[in-house]
């Protein structure tokens, strides 16, 4: 969250994503003067994690943090890299500036999700 590159909401969000091996990806917001192309920290995170080498649906959780004293649920684009990539039973565990915790699955966040198996030609990974 420290290190959100955020000239423009000033909204600094940071996310570490946990692997089943225990290995941490962590992400930051980074805004850009045309909005669509800003990357949340979730995105960032499971990015850097797939471009480290980690294995698809090889996540078991990730924290979402802000400076917001409500909780910061990802977006819909986040939703479904996480879907992709992480699958629905990753734990995703919203921790606002009070230090409380929500915690539910992406399948909760996500129901009747789109995910890889709809399109034609899928071959799992």
């Amino acid at each position: 969250m420290t290190r959100a590159y955020v000239p423009y909401s000033r909204f600094h969000v940071g996310a570490a994503l946990e692997s089943t091996d225990g290995t941490i990806y962590d992400g930051c917001n980074i805004e850009n003067s045309g909005f669509s192309l800003t990357n949340c920290a979730e995105r960032t995170a499971f990015f850097k994690a797939i471009s480290e080498g980690a294995p698809l649906r090889s996540f078991a959780r990730i924290v979402i943090v802000s400076d917001d004293p409500g909780f910061t649920a990802p977006c819909g684009a986040c939703r479904q890299v996480m879907q992709d990539l992480g699958g629905p039973e990753l734990e995703i565990i919203m921790a606002n500036a009070k230090d409380e915790l929500r915690i539910l699955p992406l399948r909760a966040l996500l129901p009747m999700a789109f995910d890889p198996s709809a399109l034609p030609g899928h071959h799992p990974a």
